[in-house]
């Protein structure tokens, strides 16, 4: 596998920010694959079956971590590394504060939406097709996730949101309230800085509901949707609230309610890993011009 940290000038941020890269090369050969293995080149006694080739690309994957952490923890606390290269997929590990929205703490959607996807396929092999896009995320990341791919569903063709209970939600008074509560007021300060007066709020840009009816009624091709939650989740009934309003405005819509899981790395850990191998509708293969 090459794992890259990558550090740059974000101009959305206006600040330096990283994002770790993993891409899956080591079922990669510089030689012919037969050549490879007559120099005893095999890696654990398999045979190289592909090589490298200029131009080829990697489905990639954006993977959105948690509230109050950075992008290093998902590749730390999960074997992301050997499910991409499993999956043969590239991954993109962003740093995302202020629930991925633009406010005064920083432009994350402009970053998000705009600016990382353009570095990302300009230095790295990643193809520009919305068809070998995909995002996902866990918990606040889950919600980020969930959000750019009702606003930029030009972007991504598959979401896979896990354990979904803070920030961008398509219930818009679920929002209002929280805005409105001692409790985030008290502990979430960020909360208003992302999403601004609660009384300004619906009908504003981070109300998913009327983009995604507005969407849907355009006939906009949209993003299919994989939700999941533990059963034992506190945020439940949030997740769901998300997953009624996909279906009832008619998204393509799974829900998954995993029996006995909790909002903690146990369900985390699962679902990332699942995404990868089974949940999003990867190509799972090398992407050489042909494609």
């Amino acid at each position: 596998m090459a794992l890259v940290q990558y550090n740059f000038k974000s101009q959305a941020l206006s600040r330096n920010v990283s994002f770790t890269v993993i891409l899956p090369t080591d079922g990669l050969s510089y030689y012919d694959p037969a050549e490879a293995e007559a120099r005893g080149q095999n890696p654990i006694g398999r045979a190289f079956q592909h090589t490298y080739q200029p131009g080829m690309q990697f489905q990639t994957v954006y993977v959105y971590h948690g509230g109050g952490e950075d992008q290093s923890v998902t590749a730390r606390y999960v074997s992301l590394e050997r499910a991409a290269q499993d999956n043969r997929v590239m991954l993109v590990c962003p740093d995302i504060q202020f629930f991925g929205t633009d406010c005064p703490g920083g432009k994350y959607f402009t970053f998000l939406t705009e600016e990382l996807p353009k570095v990302v396929q300009t230095i790295f092999p990643s193809s520009p097709k919305r068809e070998d896009n995909f995002v996902m995320g866990y918990a606040m990341g889950a919600n980020v996730a969930l959000g750019t791919a009702v606003m930029r569903p030009d972007l991504f063709c598959a979401c896979l949101d896990i354990s979904g209970g803070i920030g961008l939600t398509l219930k818009t008074q679920t929002l209002i309230n929280e805005l409105n509560s001692d409790h985030f007021k008290t502990f979430l300060p960020s909360y208003h800085i992302a999403f601004g007066d609660p009384e300004q709020f619906a009908g504003s840009r981070y109300d998913l509901w009327p983009i995604a009816k507005r969407f849907r009624e355009e006939s906009v091709p949209l993003c299919d949707f994989t939700i999941a939650c533990g059963s034992k989740e506190f945020i439940r009934t949030r997740v769901e609230d998300d997953v009624e309003c996909l279906r009832e405005l008619g998204y393509p819509i799974r829900y998954i309610c995993a029996e006995g899981y909790d909002h903690n790395w146990i369900m985390w850990e699962k679902y990332l890993i699942d995404g990868l191998n089974e949940l999003l509708p990867l190509k799972r293969e090398y992407l050489y011009s042909v494609y």
